[in-house]
């Protein structure tokens, strides 16, 4: 639990000086390369927007540790006293942690995608993806209800994980997606393409074109999205940001207004179903309407 608290054993914490450089290089890119020929020059950044992504990320932090306290006890009685012996892996051998990358990484497609098709998950991340402008200080616009994570990390110490590590790999997996935020970058070698996320496969992630919606969930490896069917390939820059704009640089109101309006449709719901639907349903879901009287002349629908 002490190497848990303590920051210096995070790997996001030496991170941080990267991010801040990276995010002035890419200041500078924006300001000193030539974008007049791009019909649809980058969306660079903007003050509120990016003051207000920094402050939720510094502010996930603390959230991000509370999950990891409260999970970490969970995750601990599974090792220890669930899993088998024989499943437990060395901790000290190269190719543990490069099973633990893919796993943890898979674990994190899995809830990625979980967040962004049930309502109740959405109204978390949607304020990851509430901002218009695709730079790295939209990397740092981070959720603050992290605790579904926790479900999709659990069968890994019954495969014989040590809990420690898993930590460690999702600090990694973190760091990883920072650099995927940007517009700066194009399409790389194609052979990282089709292995990797990348910049151009995360811009997709975060359009709000109707072919882009609910794509590329990858954290590291774009192998996932290509295996399971949700996969979309960069065609044209994408429409940043939500489907219906917020409208407000409010980070209490970029957090918790899904959840507001979740709260208000389950106690205005007629039926349990219903209730059920606005929490667990996909992302907009509203209750079938009652068809009207059947009137002659009209088919069923009440179409001519």
């Amino acid at each position: 639990m002490q190497d848990l608290l303590d920051p210096w054993k995070n790997p996001v914490t030496y991170a941080i000086p990267f991010f801040v450089l990276t995010i002035l290089i890419e200041l500078a890119a924006l300001k000193w390369l030539d974008h007049d020929d791009d019909p649809k020059p980058p969306t660079g950044y903007f003050a509120r927007d990016s003051r207000a992504s920094i402050s939720m990320g510094a502010i996930s932090l603390f959230f991000s540790l509370a999950l990891k306290v409260g999970s970490f006890f969970v995750y601990i009685a599974v090792f220890e006293y669930v899993t088998p012996d024989a499943l437990k892996m060395p901790t000290d051998t190269w190719w543990y942690w490069v099973l633990l990358i893919a796993a943890v990484d898979l674990a994190f497609y899995a809830s990625h995608r979980f967040v962004h098709r049930v309502n109740v998950g959405w109204a978390a991340h949607q304020a990851h993806h509430s901002s218009e402008y695709m730079n790295f200080a939209t990397a740092l616009r981070q959720k603050w209800n992290p605790w579904f994570e926790f479900l999709f990390w659990l069968p890994l110490p019954f495969l014989g994980f040590s809990p420690w590590t898993i930590y460690v790999a999702f600090g990694f997996n973190l760091i990883y997606q920072f650099f995927t935020h940007t517009e700066t970058i194009p399409k790389l070698w194609r052979p990282i393409e089709l292995v990797m996320n990348t910049p151009s496969h995360h811009r997709v992630h975060h359009g709000s074109d109707p072919e882009y919606l609910d794509k590329n969930y990858a954290g590291i490896l774009i192998i996932w999205d290509r295996m399971f069917g949700s996969f979309v390939e960069e065609k044209q820059r994408p429409t940043y940001g939500l489907t219906k704009p917020v409208g407000t640089y409010n980070i209490l109101k970029l957090q918790y207004g899904d959840y507001a309006t979740i709260v208000r449709n389950v106690r205005g719901a007629r039926s349990w179903r219903e209730r059920l639907g606005y929490l667990f349903g996909p992302p907009g879901w509203e209750p079938e309407q009652p068809r009207g009287p059947y009137e002659p002349g009209l088919s069923p629908a009440g179409a001519d």
